[in-house]
């Protein structure tokens, strides 16, 4: 009977070594702060995970390996950033590090083209007579004889 016990703690332990990782200590990736401005600044700032601010301004995008951020503002034209995030993961010696591409995160905002309004008092013009041809300075060919 003992035999059957000490089999019985035996398989439990090596078992339980098996399935025993160093990941299961690791924590989630911690959210990652970015800096965001815009020429000219007071642009509305929203990142594709959901956060939006005015700029210049910082949000925390949780965990994201890549998104993009769109910034709008009244009579300009609407931009678009990519940004890549790359997480390294560290080990016992070193801590993980993250690194965002680019950052801070800037966009240039091009000016709308101006809008031609039409008025509604439009005249339309006549259209100018013809100018008589000036006079040729080669004679005039003459008509065949009737038959």
């Amino acid at each position: 009977m003992r035999r059957v016990i000490v089999i019985a703690a035996a398989s439990l332990g090596l078992a339980g070594c098996s399935s025993f990782s160093l990941d299961a200590f690791k924590s989630a990736p911690p959210p990652v702060t970015v800096q965001l401005d815009s020429v000219p600044q007071g642009a509305e700032a929203r990142t594709s995970t959901g956060s939006s601010c005015k700029t210049p301004c910082s949000v925390e995008v949780p965990g994201a390996d890549s998104f993009s951020v769109t910034f709008t503002l009244p009579k300009f034209q609407v931009a678009t950033v990519p940004v890549t995030v790359t997480r390294t993961p560290g080990d016992f010696t070193s801590p993980p590090t993250t690194t965002i591409d680019p950052n801070p995160i800037v966009a240039e905002l091009q000016a709308l083209g101006p809008v031609k309004k039409q008025s509604k008092n439009v005249r339309k013009r006549k259209p100018k007579p013809a100018a008589a041809p000036a006079e040729s300075p080669f004679p005039e060919p003459e008509a065949a004889p009737a038959q």
